[in-house]
């Protein structure tokens, strides 16, 4: 197995972590974008100023870049870094789509689909880029076009890399079995992995890809915090999951609360979520079940964490999870995970 770590979305980056998890071996970094900092000019940053972990975007926001765009943008990095980028590719929300970049959510599973293949296209450079979808014509041929628009084929030959989506819905996950090299779930739990494997299967059967993972990575986002204290650790964690049951979303539209209504907590999703809305974020957090963060984060001593890596790895031995990307970590935690996994 594995470890990755995650930037955050403040536009600020620890660099001293980031070094020293690629002193430790650590296999990769991720940086996000909600409606604040991007997740590009952090990555590039990061690259930059490192020689072998690799970096990539978790994710890049569809909406915000054309597929093109984000095909050149792929390829600089990938070039600049010698192959040390990864591209993770999603949809983001409706309230972010809708009510950040202005337009309209529509259906992002075919809007993914169309997405990667069009930069899958642009980057093998067999032949100038033509697309006809229901989200992208190119060239634009609308009613509005100028009929000046002819297929080209990009000017650099782009260089083979990694895409992953950060899917946790079963339609996303079936679709990222069936078209990426990987996915990014926000949180999995290795006695719930049978939520995540189960679509991705079924994804990659359609496909006709193998039914082992050897060429597919299951990255689960998994929050870390270690301490003396169980409670204290668990209780410092249960903010930022009571924001995404609760308050990433509408209600009725929020995958999250859905994700944890999957993962077998469907009364206290539905707590948080009534909480959370009704502006009560404290309690909102309380409500989060202690068992539920048990599961889907390394909270407490450094041995209690070690002890729970250990059923990391056995999920890992089989073929169920290929990274561990660890959010909120510190110095103390990248080495905690590293002496335990790597």
């Amino acid at each position: 197995m594995k470890l990755g770590i995650t930037l955050g979305m403040n536009a600020g980056i620890d660099m001293e972590l980031v070094l020293e998890a690629e002193r430790l071996g650590f296999d990769s970094v991720w940086c996000g974008e909600a409606y604040g900092s991007d997740a590009v000019s952090p990555v590039a940053w990061v690259l930059a100023r490192t020689t072998r972990i690799k970096a990539g975007t978790g994710i890049l926001q569809m909406p915000a870049r054309t597929p093109t765009c984000a095909a050149m943008t792929a390829m600089t990095l990938q070039s600049l870094s010698g192959d040390r980028f990864l591209c993770g590719i999603g949809p983001s929300g409706p309230q972010v789509v809708e009510g950040w970049h202005g337009t309209a959510y529509g259906k992002p599973i075919e809007r993914t689909r169309e997405y990667i293949s069009i930069i899958k296209t642009i980057i093998a450079r067999e032949a100038p880029l033509v697309h006809k979808g229901e989200h992208y014509s190119i060239p634009y041929d609308g009613p509005d076009a100028t009929g000046l628009g002819k297929p080209l084929k990009s000017i650099i030959h782009g260089k083979p890399m990694k895409f992953y989506t950060a899917s946790i819905t079963p339609g996303g996950m079936r679709l990222s079995g069936e078209i990426a090299d990987g996915n990014l779930p926000i949180f999995m739990s290795p006695e719930g992995a049978g939520a995540v494997l189960k679509p991705t299967l079924e994804g990659r059967a359609k496909a006709g890809r193998p039914a082992d993972l050897g060429d597919y990575d299951i990255a689960p986002y998994t929050k870390i915090r270690v301490g003396p204290d169980v409670q204290a650790c668990r209780d410092a964690v249960k903010p930022e999951l009571a924001l995404y049951i609760g308050g990433m979303g509408a209600r009725g539209k929020n995958f999250y609360n859905d994700y944890c209504k999957r993962l077998g907590y469907p009364d206290a999703a539905v707590a948080i979520q009534d909480l959370y809305l009704a502006g009560k974020k404290k309690e909102a957090a309380a409500a989060v079940p202690d068992a539920l963060v048990d599961q889907i984060a390394l909270v407490g001593p450094a041995d209690r964490i070690r002890g729970r890596l250990q059923d990391w790895k056995a999920v890992a031995k089989e073929g169920k999870v290929g990274t561990l990307v660890l959010t909120g970590a510190t110095t103390e935690a990248l080495r905690v995970a590293a002496e335990a996994v790597l």
